[in-house]
């Protein structure tokens, strides 16, 4: 029972259903709503052949440990994923597109970066162990399932861990308002890893000096910066959109 955890909302808990419904020990669903929209996940669920049990809005809260379960929680066992960073990079057939992510310590904005780097095609995201958000409940719910789907790293030395992407010809690029350079002036269709600081500091100095390069995202408005999930969608779709020429 202790390997097992929980996913909680129409998406997460969608999304494994949709791609690893064995993984999914038993599904609990709040009685009292008949909507479309939960009798159309109970009819997925049954033809998927998982375990349903009803339950009441506060036995949901307190399993999802969250009153945004949205009537629906799901106990789960892990999906396998790559072990480590050296083995997803080893197995890649394409340019590795990354996201590096320093000290963004929000579940709230991981999730939503993990989002985007799903949308975006994105084969790994990468944070320090230090200073940031690990996967959670709520990461897992804003993510929209992407957390399933998204390996996310933790490494113990980002920028020693920045120093062996570049010896593996990975081009480490960091996004700072005072770079010269443009998102839009810069060659992203090779081997990428895109560096993100968070909201206000930004990379921290040593972050910094290791990237290959700095960007930034041009600002037209009265506002200096983007959200770090807002930027990040930014670049990790310039990429997509160059690599899809």
């Amino acid at each position: 029972m202790s390997t097992h955890k929980v996913l909680f909302g129409f998406h997460a808990v969608g999304v494994r259903l949709k791609t690893s419904p064995d993984s999914i020990v038993e599904i609990y669903f709040e009685a009292s709503r008949r909507d479309a929209r939960m009798r159309q996940f109970i009819a997925r669920a049954k033809e998927a052949g998982v375990r349903l049990i009803e339950a009441d809005g506060l036995r949901l809260s307190k399993l999802a440990g969250s009153h945004g379960h949205q009537g629906v929680a799901a106990l789960v066992e892990p999906v396998a994923q790559a072990r480590s960073l050296d083995e997803l990079l080893d197995d890649l057939q394409g340019p590795p597109l990354l996201l590096v992510l320093d000290g963004v310590t929000d579940p709230h904005n991981l999730g939503a970066c993990l989002r985007v780097a799903d949308g975006a095609g994105a084969h790994a995201v990468i944070a320090p162990k230090d200073h940031a958000a690990g996967i959670n409940a709520t990461v897992a719910k804003v993510a929209s399932g992407a957390a399933e789907t998204v390996p996310y790293f933790m490494v113990t030395n980002l920028a020693r861990t920045l120093g062996e992407l570049k010896e593996r010809n990975i081009w480490v690029i960091g996004t700072s308002g005072d770079a010269p350079r443009t998102l839009y002036q810069t060659e992203l269709k090779g081997p990428t890893a895109l560096v993100l600081g968070a909201e206000g500091p930004g990379m921290r100095q040593l972050t910094r000096k290791t990237c290959d390069e700095l960007i930034s995202i041009p600002m037209q408005g009265a506002v200096e910066s983007l959200n770090v999930s807002v930027a990040s969608g930014v670049c990790l779709y310039e990429a997509l959109r160059q690599r899809s020429l």
